[in-house]
């Protein structure tokens, strides 16, 4: 029999904005995260790790800028399908208040985690707030790089990124929780789109065809920007000083962020 939480709401709601299932819910395996969250995610996981990893490196510049705007416009995507979609990928059916994120995150210390068929309060909030976090620093990134900022500003760039370090550390913690709480792998649904849920609550269409796209501009995108490097004889490679603003002399552009 299936024990739903006590506040438990009824009528024609999507599956996402229904109530969490307690740990004696009944659940079966069904098709959560289609394809276009889950190449975003993953492409948004190569593109932070490339960024932060190239970020002090003059030579790989231009892999930092490619990284960074790609997160740009993954993030422009995640937010537009956030309000198009219509299964567990649209916001208005995973972001909750921060109460229910405390009641969540109380939950896990329990004998009976409340669980999420998609994302879970607290983890949606990170969501949100990584988000805003990616967007905040690719959008002083851009600045710096092409010079618009002013003089108090100079270091935004750094800070932002450190901050969304911080969070995507945050992010990871919750993550590694809540596979150990709800007894499943989190990470390895994202990868294949199957979670833990009632059985209505699966998506019907997976959008494989748009997934693909975001994949394809992806990589269109980092093919045009290595063909549009400038070339420096003295290394006998591309070497990038930023969209706009490239300096094939390699002169006095040392600023990394």
């Amino acid at each position: 029999m299936t024990t739903m939480n006590p506040g438990a709401t009824g009528g024609a709601a999507p599956a996402e904005a229904s109530a969490p299932e307690t740990h004696d819910t009944v659940l079966a395996t069904v098709k959560v995260w289609d394809w276009p969250v889950r190449v975003f995610h993953w492409l948004a996981v190569a593109c932070f790790a490339g960024a932060w990893l190239t970020a002090e490196s003059e030579r790989l510049h231009l892999v930092h800028i490619t990284c960074g705007y790609t997160l740009g416009g993954l993030v422009a995507f995640r937010v537009l399908w956030g309000l198009l979609d219509t299964g567990h990928a649209r916001f208005a059916n995973f972001v909750r208040s921060p109460a229910a994120a405390w009641r969540y995150i109380t939950s896990l210390l329990g004998d009976r985690p409340l669980h999420y068929t998609g994302h879970n309060p607290a983890g949606a909030l990170a969501i949100v707030a990584l988000l805003g976090l990616i967007a905040l620093t690719v959008g002083l990134g851009w600045a710096s790089e092409t010079d618009r900022l002013p003089g108090w500003l100079d270091e935004g760039h750094e800070l932002a990124a450190n901050a969304l370090m911080a969070l995507v550390v945050v992010h990871l913690v919750g993550v590694a929780v809540g596979s150990l709480r709800h007894r499943e792998n989190l990470p390895r649904a994202m990868l294949t789109g199957l979670k833990r849920g009632l059985p209505g609550e699966g998506i019907r269409r997976q959008h494989g065809w748009l997934g693909a796209l975001v994949l394809i501009c992806a990589l269109g995108f980092w093919a045009w920007q290595w063909q549009s490097a400038p070339v420096s004889p003295g290394l006998g490679g591309a070497e990038a000083h930023g969209l706009g603003g490239q300096n094939p002399t390699g002169g006095d552009d040392d600023d990394d962020d």
